[in-house]
């Protein structure tokens, strides 16, 4: 680990899983973000002879993952949507023959006949699982494809397999045990408790205002999380205008743009990122004094992952939601939103069928270029009932569309060098571009090879689009065979197009994921609303039933100030023993029974009873135990 890493010393539980993988047994590590999950099938990669095969969702955290161990001179190398046959061919062939240690896969890439035969003849020392709650349909993130890891398993029955997620409920917990078939159940938990972490919800109309004076307080880097990509610009400006250093950051932005912006806050070159979702995923900066919610997350589990961000030194850090009665309205329209009528979904996927040109019967494994604005438009679509739409077609196993990530352009020649040489005597104004590609490019004739068009257009002092539009030229004319660089999500069609009318989606999964994403967002709002410890609802709903209070967020500094009056609180006092006695009862129970003024005051009425062991908590639950 030093080696590699120059770590001197593992994070809490990472040595215990590593040795449990080393020992040959399946293995789920639920650690929360920043725990150090990657570490934990990297060092037994290195350990073992053999290749280790690691799944994973997200094309972005991949591609990062593999660039720093690269980085570290340890061989690896990522295969996913988009990319060129050749070079998936190639990829495989060096997890075969080669020096590979890690091969990081999408998995829709499980299902493929070229997959399964590849995987085959590798010699597997891990089956590394990222994101494991994806597995579950009682999560909040879930993922057909990865359904099929478990079948993968009877082609590498002497592989281990390690599953990590850093949110989980205790049904997913079994679920992804079950559903990755575990001979028996091994679990490595970490809590939840960042007691570091200080949790805070602050009902604000001014919500930059309140921003500005967080950034004022609070030294130190910071993340403003908001939902979507106008935003990220919007508030960004104003704190600029505010004289406070920041930046903003979405998928939308160029991939160099996007690079240099995580560079300039990595280096602290920028203090505050104003974001969507798609910032923080594998970036391990372990400074951030502030993470700020300017919109509700849709669920407990993105809330607590992007929140997590901050303090990762184990240092003090703020997590701040600000929210607005608006907010809560927007939750629930998003939620209602978020479940179309099946005969929108099918038009939905009518169109994708015609914007592509599939015919019937045809499609499955096809990858393109989605670009939801223009497609929304040509269909007039709405942006969002398009999203909502794929989303269920997503889960319903149809197809998967990746997030945005850069894919360079790549070429090779189609004709000889005889040939070529013919085709620049006859062509003179384009025979330096020719002859550059030749010097630049010596495996062109073999495969295709990555072209970095920005590159070779500064080193022929020609703008990027007149080079582009001359590797076109070389393209019609059977030259080339060239397919230029992409940035834009991938949409993958995992069956074949069917007519939309017989397109089926069963009902009641369906409606079981309704109810589960209904408790989701039902969770949120009680987070915000209740006036319970933050810190204690979130560790709760993750399953840790015996969380105390943690005594620093903006509730348990409530119970610090002026206690109620002696007639309040004997008033509380005997309704909490009257509910109590009658059925005991977890605290978020115990407070909706409260209205007005009182509900405000159970919390510090209730910890008293707790000091003073009037009350006691028993795995979750609080009981009446005094003889008053």
């Amino acid at each position: 680990m030093k080696q590699y890493w120059g770590f001197e010393s593992f994070r809490p539980l990472q040595e215990s899983i590593i040795d449990s993988v080393l020992a040959g047994r399946d293995t789920l590590a639920l650690l929360p973000t920043g725990g150090g999950k990657s570490l934990c099938y990297q060092v037994p990669a290195l350990c073992r002879p053999g290749i280790t095969l690691v799944i994973s969702p997200l094309i972005a955290l991949m591609k990062d993952q593999v660039e720093q161990l690269k980085a570290r001179n340890v061989p690896a190398a990522a295969i996913f949507s988009g990319m060129p046959y050749p070079e998936i061919d190639r990829v495989f062939d060096q997890a075969i023959y080669g020096n590979l240690k890690l091969l990081y896969l999408s998995p829709e890439r499980l299902t493929t006949e070229m997959a399964l035969e590849r995987i085959g003849r590798m010699s597997v020392n891990l089956l590394a699982v990222d994101e494991a709650h994806c597995i579950s349909q009682w999560g909040y993130d879930f993922r057909p494809a990865y359904l099929n890891i478990a079948s993968i398993r009877e082609a590498l029955p002497e592989a281990p397999v390690l599953a990590l997620t850093a949110t989980a409920t205790p049904e997913v917990v079994a679920d992804i045990q079950e559903k990755l078939r575990f001979p028996v159940p091994n679990l490595f938990q970490k809590s939840f408790v960042r007691s570091n972490l200080i949790y805070a919800v602050l009902k604000e109309e001014n919500k930059v205002g309140k921003l500005e004076e967080m950034l004022k307080k609070v030294p130190g880097s910071a993340v403003v999380y908001v939902r979507n990509r106008r935003k990220t610009q919007e508030i960004a400006l104003q704190l600029q205008r505010l004289g406070l250093s920041a930046s903003h950051y979405h998928a939308g932005l160029d991939p160099e743009e996007r690079s240099k912006r995580q560079d300039d806050w990595m280096k602290g070159l920028v203090r505050a990122m104003v974001c969507t979702n798609a910032f923080g995923m594998g970036i391990d900066k372990p400074d951030v004094r502030l993470v700020a919610h300017l919109d509700l997350p849709d669920s407990p589990e993105a809330y607590f992952q992007e929140a997590g961000r901050g303090g990762r030194d184990e240092k003090k850090a703020f997590a701040i939601l600000l929210y607005d009665d608006s907010d809560l309205q927007l939750l629930e329209e998003n939620f209602i939103k978020s479940f179309p009528a099946l005969p929108e979904i099918r038009r939905v996927y009518q169109a994708l069928g015609s914007y592509y040109q599939l015919a019937l019967g045809a499609g499955a494994g096809e990858s393109f270029n989605f670009d939801l604005v223009t497609f929304a438009k040509t269909y007039r679509f709405l942006p969002g009932q398009v999203l909502a739409s794929l989303k269920v077609l997503e889960q319903a196993g149809w197809l998967t569309i990746s997030d945005a990530v850069y894919i360079p352009g790549s070429f090779f020649f189609r004709v000889s060098r005889e040939d070529l040489y013919d085709y620049q005597l006859k062509n003179q104004p384009v025979e330096l571009i020719l002859k550059t590609l030749l010097r630049t490019y010596t495996g062109a004739f073999q495969q295709h090879v990555a072209i970095r068009e920005e590159q070779v257009a500064r080193f022929l002092r020609m703008e990027k689009p007149a080079l582009v539009q001359a590797l076109q030229t070389f393209q019609r004319e059977g030259i080339i065979d060239y397919r230029p660089a992409r940035d834009a999500p991938q949409l993958t069609f995992l069956q074949d197009r069917v007519d939309a009318r017989h397109m089926q989606i069963d009902r009641q999964w369906y409606e079981f994921r309704k109810k589960r994403a209904r408790a989701r967002v039902d969770q949120m709002k009680a987070y915000v609303t209740e006036p319970v410890c933050r810190s204690q609802q979130l560790v709760t709903y993750f399953g840790e039933k015996e969380a105390k209070p943690c005594g620093a967020c903006d509730v348990c500094r409530g119970r610090t100030r002026p206690e109620p009056s002696g007639r309040e609180f004997a008033g509380i006092r005997e309704k909490i023993r009257t509910f109590l006695l009658e059925s005991p009862m977890d605290e978020k129970e115990l407070t909706r029974k409260f209205a007005g003024k009182e509900k405000g005051l159970v919390p510090a009425v209730l910890s008293y009873l707790l000091d003073e062991a009037w009350v006691e908590l028993h795995e979750g639950r609080l009981y009446w135990v005094a003889n008053q």
